[in-house]
């Protein structure tokens, strides 16, 4: 039975431990009721009800890893600020190991606030300084993935663009995955797009796939087909894995196998981190010995409960157990 089949890998993530680099962050979400407009502009005035934090970027990936039960480490960059001491205590909470994050006092750890009233988010905010890092910071990070991959199943290379993904680093830590025969999967930034060549999986979703190949006149899903099968020739990796909100998932791998994956999503709430379950729960599958097509049904499952709640949010591996059973239940 297909459920056993797929409960099976999700039962070893426990045994998994999952190496992830890239920009990390905090997400702060401010809460709030909105009765009345401005006097002193047409802006909505918030009555704030609470403000809280969690962890974003690559640091909300590898928090998605251990909620699911497997282990994580991280490398990425962040400062001994306010916002980088926040965001160790919330990876000690979770039980991500913080060791081999670097330390720049040149940059301010990235923090994005959300402000969101009835349900409704109604602006962001960006403090972060972007570009990439300097010899020193870069030699670094390479020497901290160095120390590590020998240690873990597999990689994820979560990119938002932020500075870390740098070419070098980007380069060093394929070869090493592929050295080791371990897997690694990307969640891509559009510029970095066709460098990410020779992983084992990209999991863009449907604009970060057009962007990133400067595609032109996609409106049918046999143009979105047509545009995953060029992904996968351009960047040889063993299969790309286009995400498609409510049209669920495309898995595309060599000789023109295309699997279309529908949505498991009962209700959308808010899509924001959707992109770091996905790339968790395929990881942690594919570092499970599980095949490519088992490993993106199972990560469908896992984005369709976390666009179900509110914020950067994450699942446990006894929701995703949960959910997987009374689905094959019907």
């Amino acid at each position: 039975m297909r459920q056993i089949k797929l409960l099976k890998f999700v039962y070893l993530f426990k045994e998994q431990t999952i190496l992830v680099v890239g920009d990390v962050m905090v997400d702060k979400f401010i809460w709030g009721k909105t009765r009345r407009i401005s006097p002193e502009a047409p802006v909505p005035i918030i009555e704030i009800t609470e403000e809280t934090e969690s962890l974003g970027g690559a640091a909300n990936v590898a928090n998605n890893i251990t909620a699911l039960g497997g282990k994580a480490f991280i490398v990425g960059v962040i400062d001994k600020d306010v916002i980088g001491n926040s965001l160790i205590k919330m990876l000690l909470k979770e039980r991500v190991n913080s060791d081999y994050l670097v330390y720049d006092s040149q940059r301010p750890t990235i923090l994005k606030t959300r402000i969101i009233a009835a349900n409704q988010q109604i602006v962001r905010m960006d403090r972060e300084k972007k570009g990439f890092f300097d010899c020193e910071i870069e030699s670094k990070i390479i020497e901290n993935i160095e120390k590590l991959i020998t240690k873990v199943n597999a990689v994820v290379i979560s990119d938002y663009g932020k500075g870390v993904i740098s070419p070098k680093i980007l380069k060093r830590t394929i070869y090493l995955a592929r050295k080791y025969g371990i897997c690694i999967t990307v969640d891509p930034k559009i510029y970095n797009f066709k460098k990410y060549k020779k992983v084992t999986v990209v999991t863009p979703n449907e604009n970060e796939a057009i962007e990133g190949m400067n595609a032109k006149n996609i409106k049918t899903d046999e143009d979105i087909t047509t545009l995953g099968v060029k992904i996968l020739e351009t960047l040889n990796s063993k299969a790309v894995l286009i995400t498609r909100s409510e049209k669920g998932m495309m898995l595309i791998q060599s000789k023109n196998r295309i699997t279309n994956i529908p949505t498991r999503a009962k209700e959308v709430f808010d899509v924001t981190g959707a992109g770091d379950t996905v790339i968790s729960a395929m990881t942690l599958a594919l570092a499970a010995k599980a095949d490519l097509i088992n490993s993106a049904e199972i990560a469908n499952f896992a984005a369709g409960l976390v666009i179900g709640k509110l914020g950067t949010a994450t699942i446990n591996q006894h929701e995703l157990i949960k959910t997987i059973m009374d689905f094959y239940r019907k």
